[in-house]
């Protein structure tokens, strides 16, 4: 590469290339930076200003197609940059754009080539780790973090322990967590993340218990994660005090999507349906994560008219429906026999708001159905639906429920061959199938079945009370 010094040199040529750059990068005009890209080059500016440098990179990450990757990797591969400061926007623009094994061969070359590593690089490329598979390359980087002695730094701390809590080596999150000389709310609420995430409540509630002894005040994040431990617990006293105290010290709820679906999380799981709705009423924001959230309270507890109810109100508000609000609408409607209304809303799906039917959805639809004993537009439905969903041993399951409530036997056989197939060993299947056949009076097929049980060592599972 050419890399003849220029004569001259200050910082007006900085600033002046620096607008250019950032010009055609608003304007989306990749030819034009390319060609800032090679006079740079030619003159050899671009190696005597790092201020470019990083310009320059900034204006080719805004555009995250898999050709500027690949002129960003020259950039760095064929440089002779020494200064962190662009090889930090590489990495950082890597990981923002989806590519984080660039970002991290982007590390590599850096300490290969004896250039400062500082924190921000640290951070992104632990960011990166988080993102493939594996938690080899991030622990290198907590080995390097120690032996070059930023491991007291609570920035670099919080990065460890969203790491190992994405990793879902949450001890190792927490020994890092404590070994945080001077800790802050940030590194807290990952390690609460990581506990809500993998239902590990107590210890959830004993690091909120501590926070106070670490000087840490509880901000919006941590009084959410505080609302999905209570609910997963079911503990609705403690819920009910984290909600005052949030009402006391949080003056932007009505706006605050995440606290307000905590809330009515919390309220839903512990059947306060009232409750849950008082919250909804009081929102300020039309995300639909509010709606879908009310939703699944009303039709978790048997509120199905009011699900539908809702939906509309979703549409007519020009909320855009997810597909976890399908699902709950669809299965509404099943429960109230509105066949017409369910379908209708099952093909608007990718019709109307471009979110593609997964199993679920056809297990609703079918199950829809069945419960109106439709059993023929079931099958038809059935045997023409994409081969990710009839691999859903649900959808044969809700199939060859309604066989043995209408006594359809052949339709039956067929939908428990097929569930199986897909999943051998589950004793529900054969307890509907051992049903159907007891109801149709088939004693001797409940004979073979009952043997073939016995010779793949299954059970029926003896039902208990928690009470």
């Amino acid at each position: 590469m050419f890399t003849r010094t220029p004569p001259f040199f200050d910082a007006s040529i900085d600033e002046s290339f620096g607008n250019l750059l950032a010009k055609f990068s608003q304007a989306n005009n990749l030819r034009d930076i390319r060609k800032v890209h090679a006079h740079l080059l030619r003159t050899g500016i671009i190696f005597v200003s790092y201020t470019l440098q990083t310009n320059l990179v900034y204006a080719y990450t805004n555009h995250s197609k898999e050709n500027n990757i690949q002129t960003l990797t020259k950039f760095f591969d064929s440089s002779i940059l020494t200064h962190p400061v662009p090889f930090n926007s590489i990495i950082s623009s890597f990981v923002r754009n989806g590519h984080p094994s660039v970002a991290l061969k982007t590390f590599t070359f850096m300490h290969l080539n004896g250039v400062s590593i500082d924190t921000y690089a640290l951070c992104s490329s632990l960011t990166a780790s988080c993102q493939i598979r594996g938690a080899g390359f991030g622990k290198q980087i907590h080995a390097h973090v120690v032996k070059s002695g930023w491991g007291s730094t609570v920035f670099l701390g919080s990065a460890l322990v969203d790491f190992y809590s994405k990793s879902v080596a949450i001890l190792d999150a927490a020994k890092v967590f404590d070994e945080i000389p001077v800790k802050n709310t940030v590194c807290a609420n990952a390690l609460l993340s990581a506990y809500s995430d993998t239902k590990m409540w107590t210890n959830g509630i004993k690091l909120l218990q501590s926070m106070p002894s670490f000087n840490l005040c509880y901000d919006n994040w941590t009084l959410s994660m505080a609302l999905r431990i209570s609910a997963g617990l079911y503990a609705i006293e403690l819920g009910t005090q984290i909600h005052a105290k949030l009402i006391r010290t949080v003056h932007d709820t009505k706006t605050d999507v995440f606290l307000l679906s905590s809330l009515i999380e919390l309220y839903g799981k512990c059947g306060l349906v009232i409750k849950a709705k008082q919250v909804f009423s009081i929102a300020e924001s039309a995300d639909v994560v509010l709606w879908t959230s009310m939703l699944g309270v009303y039709g978790k507890h048997g509120h199905h008219k009011e699900v539908i109810k809702l939906f509309k109100d979703m549409l007519t508000k020009k909320v855009k429906p997810d597909g976890i609000a399908f699902v709950t609408v669809i299965s509404a409607c099943g429960h109230t026999g509105q066949i017409d209304l369910g379908t209708e809303y099952f093909n608007s799906m990718d019709r109307d708001f471009g979110v593609s039917p997964n199993p679920k959805h056809y297990g609703c639809l079918v199950d829809l159905f069945c419960r109106a004993g439709e059993l023929e537009k079931a099958w038809n439905l059935v045997k023409n639906m994409p081969i990710k969903a009839s691999q859903s041993v649900s959808i044969w399951g809700a199939l060859l429920s309604a066989s043995c409530d209408h006594g359809h036997v052949d339709l039956g056989k067929f939908a428990a061959h097929r569930a199986l197939e897909l999943d051998p060993m589950n004793t529900g299947i054969y307890v509907l199938l051992s049903n159907m056949y007891a109801k149709c009076g088939l004693w001797d097929e409940i004979g073979e079945l009952r043997e073939l049980m016995e010779n793949k060592g299954l059970k029926k599972d003896i039902g208990c009370s928690w009470i």
